[in-house]
């Protein structure tokens, strides 16, 4: 039944049908029951006007509307009108569809009242109240709370706003039996957790009678949702591990130790050496690798991957390094290359501004096996690109790739995929992490190289513009080198905020020349120019580097020390981290100034006091993931793995946790799920793994 079209559902046909499938991705009578309500309306209470006692709180009154004026002029422009009841008078306020309120609403009729309040100038009103005509039928107190559901204007116009969903919902529950709404969860695992059966916990997502039960019901269907997510990434693990075979890597050999006992140029720190361990049991256990590599910037992730890469050499196969952007690709180039000197690893470069005999040569020696290791841009993955022997590919910044493009490179291993060795600067909260890579194998470098001081940041406003320069004057006397960051090119109407461009006229007269050379990088600037100006500064040539986010990844120079973030107020929590990672990258003590206006709004307060208090990224980044959701994190979404109907991985953290934990237990014990008490597991495991395109085996 729950496989039935949509427009089969009594009160639906063609025309609701079509709306609701290009509109909400509602096809079957399935589609409908799991589209959950956003927010419930208590309609099993009547407050009067003296019961309001918090802002905040939603209340539903009854009551007469005394008076509807039009009040302001242009933006301003609210109408206003005044609901009393027998204990009190209450305002409401709308700001939108005025002129509809105006013909709609009438001064002296009673009205039902539903809104949540707030304070203004020492009183209480509503803004935007839901509005409706008392009648008999409204009059009495409902039994259940009022789901209100995810809805759009054009369904508002076929008559399925949220109360017409609501009356599609109870039309559809009305017909469903518990026949219909087999239940997913052993019955020891529903008794052990005091988890809703699925059919009641269905039931009263949508209807429930009071907080409570609402209340047993998410968490019925969250953890249900979690739980399952991560049975089928552990279970996924699982098998790549017993069944997707790898190149063995038998020998640490020659190019390892030479470079570890005569060119390595700093000892490694414990985390470092752990990871590094870990890799290597991977590389010879005869499975493929799919490793996680997470770490702070600076902590030392390139020479991980290449110590990882010199195995693999070692071992007669060839390995690549993709990177998401030329300049990163350019600098791993580099640095690779000074770092295995005259060990005899032949270390070639591919890009897409790569032309002519150079190409040719490079693809050349990548086909006959003359080259070891090709570091490039997502040209490695074109099909004019051809190995002979490749055995393992890392993937730095791996986020910005889409998923196809890292299964192009795959397949281009040797008989059997490749190892694949994932990095990240950007840290990963340990919830998404856990929904996002829990197939994936994870180490962590939480520990950076010694000698690197964490970076001292400081807040300021406008009114301290003096002192900052005066600061910025200072390190550059010392012979060290700026970033000024902008969040913008060019000025808008809609924002008062500095731009780039008036920002680097500004500082050409603080700083003026000869004395002061400043470089300027932009996104609309030509490749050529942009990669002429990073140079600049790279060999010290300029003392300030003004940009914007382009330099967020790719750029190292160990001797800038100073951060100058304007308008910090208005990048996210994880760019603010990721930008101040260009500097600390020396033995110098390194700082990261966040200019913001006087006025912030507390989401922003929040995050510059967060990235003030400490450099610890995973905290950070929990930070980031609690203040925006996981639906703006960078790539939650490319995988197509994560669709979560009801859970929330910024505030079900401890439910996610169990879920995972409990589907560790049960796997260690079946992990072919083929008990008797097992079988609703498996049989649910089946249904809804249909309907999922994996992608894990290429991370």
């Amino acid at each position: 039944m729950l496989d039935t079209a949509i427009e089969y559902l009594r009160s639906v046909g063609p025309q609701r049908g079509e709306a609701l499938k290009r509109e909400l991705g509602i096809y079957t009578w399935g589609d409908l029951l799991m589209h959950f309500p956003f927010r419930y309306l208590d309609r099993t209470r009547f407050h009067s006007i003296r019961d309001i006692q918090r802002e905040g709180e939603a209340y539903q009154l009854k009551g007469i509307l005394r008076r509807l004026e039009t009040v302001g002029a242009g933006r301003a422009k609210r109408l206003v009108g005044t609901l009393r009841d027998e204990t009190g008078t209450l305002e409401l306020v709308w700001f939108q569809g005025i002129a509809w309120l105006e013909r709609s609403l009438v001064v002296g009729k009673p009205y039902v009242v539903y809104g949540r309040v707030s304070l203004f100038n020492g009183r209480f009103s509503i803004a935007h109240p839901e509005m409706e005509e008392l009648t008999s039928d409204n009059a009495q107190l409902a039994r259940t709370f009022d789901p209100i559901y995810p809805s759009t204007d054009k369904l508002s116009q076929k008559g399925l706003d949220a109360r017409g969903l609501r009356k599609l919902m109870r039309l559809l529950l009305d017909q469903l039996t518990p026949a219909e709404l087999p239940e997913t969860l052993p019955d020891s695992l529903l008794s052990a957790y005091r988890l809703m059966p699925r059919w009641e916990a269905l039931q009263k997502i949508h209807f429930p009678e009071n907080q409570q039960e609402l209340d047993a019901a998410r968490r019925r269907l969250k953890f249900e949702e979690l739980f399952f997510l991560q049975l089928r990434l552990l279970q996924i693990r699982r098998r790549r591990k017993t069944s997707s075979q790898g190149f063995i890597f038998e020998k640490v050999g020659d190019c390892f130790h030479r470079f570890y006992r005569e060119k390595l140029p700093f000892e490694l720190t414990q985390a470092q050496k752990r990871v590094v361990r870990e890799i290597r049991a991977d590389l010879r256990a005869g499975f493929q690798m799919n490793r996680l590599v997470q770490g702070d910037v600076g902590s030392g992730k390139t020479v991980i991957a290449l110590l990882a890469m010199l195995i693999a050499v070692d071992n007669g196969f060839q390995t690549c390094l993709m990177a998401p952007t030329e300049i990163l690709a350019q600098q791993h180039y580099t640095g690779l290359t000074e770092l295995v000197g005259d060990l005899g690893v032949r270390i070639g470069f591919l890009s897409g501004t790569v032309k002519g005999k150079a190409r040719k040569a490079t693809l050349g020696a990548l086909a006959s096996g003359d080259m070891h290791i090709v570091v490039g841009t997502h040209a490695l993955i074109e099909d004019t690109v051809q190995f002979h022997r490749l055995g393992l590919a890392v993937i730095d910044e791996q986020h910005r790739f889409g998923v196809e493009q890292r299964a192009a490179l795959w397949k281009k291993g040797a008989g059997l995929p490749p190892h694949v060795l994932v990095m990240t600067a950007t840290p990963i909260p340990r919830t998404l992490a856990m929904t996002l890579y829990g197939d994936l194998d994870t180490s962590i470098i939480d520990e950076l190289p010694p000698g690197r001081k964490p970076i001292n940041t400081l807040h300021f406003t406008e009114q301290h513009r003096l002192r900052v320069q005066g600061f910025m004057r200072e390190q550059i006397a010392q012979g060290r080198q700026v970033y000024v960051v902008y969040p913008m090119i060019e000025e808008t109407e809609k924002t008062d905020m500095l731009n780039l461009m008036a920002g680097y006229e500004a500082l050409r007269r603080d700083f003026p020349p000869p004395q002061y050379q400043i470089s300027i990088v932009h996104g609309k600037m030509k490749p050529a120019d942009k990669d002429f100006e990073m140079r600049r500064f790279a060999r010290g040539e300029t003392h300030i580097m003004v940009a914007t986010t382009v330099i967020e990844v790719g750029v190292n120079v160990p001797n800038a020390t100073v951060m100058v973030i304007e308008n910090a107020e208005r990048f996210g929590l994880s760019q603010l981290h990721q930008l101040r990672g260009r500097v600390g990258r020396g033995a110098e003590q390194s700082y990261c100034l966040l200019m913001t206006s006087q006025k912030l709004s507390a989401d922003a307060r929040e995050r510059i006091q967060t990235l003030v208090r400490t450099n610890n990224g995973f905290e950070i980044a929990d930070a980031d993931l609690r203040l925006r959701g996981p639906g703006n994190i960078e790539g939650t979404q490319q995988s197509g793995m994560i669709r979560l109907l009801i859970a929330d991985l910024a505030k079900d953290g401890q439910i996610l946790s169990a879920a995972r934990d409990i589907a560790k237990r049960i796997l260690e014990a079946d992990p072919e799920l083929m008990a008797p008490e097992h079988y609703r597991l498996r049989e649910h495991l089946a249904a809804i793994g249909k309907e999922a395109r994996l992608w894990s085996r290429i991370s």
